[in-house]
């Protein structure tokens, strides 16, 4: 179950620190629609980064209490994959391929890592 964690920590943080720096040109280099401002994808890299850092602290500091664990991140994951796949199915997520390719990968992952914590629940 900790190697779930870890996975889930470090494809978070990469994810929150890149929308963080440089988020207008994560959004072009990986084929999504660019937006006029970077404020919106800051404040989603600073929650994906802000999770990350609260499931990190559950597995660093087992004794502490609320800090973020599976049963938590199973209703994040499979919610975060419904707002990715729900576009893809009205035929609206990017404007390329490899935007929606983008897209649908992000979606199996965390549908992915879903799944795989309510198996090790």
């Amino acid at each position: 179950m900790q190697q779930i964690l870890w996975a889930e920590i470090v494809v978070k943080a990469v994810v929150g620190v890149l929308l963080i720096v440089a988020p207008l040109a994560s959004a072009s280099i990986l084929g999504l629609q660019r937006p006029d401002a970077g404020f919106w994808p800051r404040i989603l890299g600073g929650l994906s980064a802000g999770i990350a850092a609260g499931v990190w602290i559950g597995l660093a500091f087992p004794n502490v209490h609320g800090s973020i664990g599976p049963a938590g991140l199973i209703p994040v994951n499979f919610g975060a994959a419904a707002t990715l796949i729900a576009p893809l199915i009205l035929g609206h997520a990017a404007p390329s391929r490899r935007g929606k390719l983008v897209v649908a990968v992000c979606a199996v992952v965390l549908l992915a890592f879903g799944f795989l914590e309510i198996a090790h629940l």
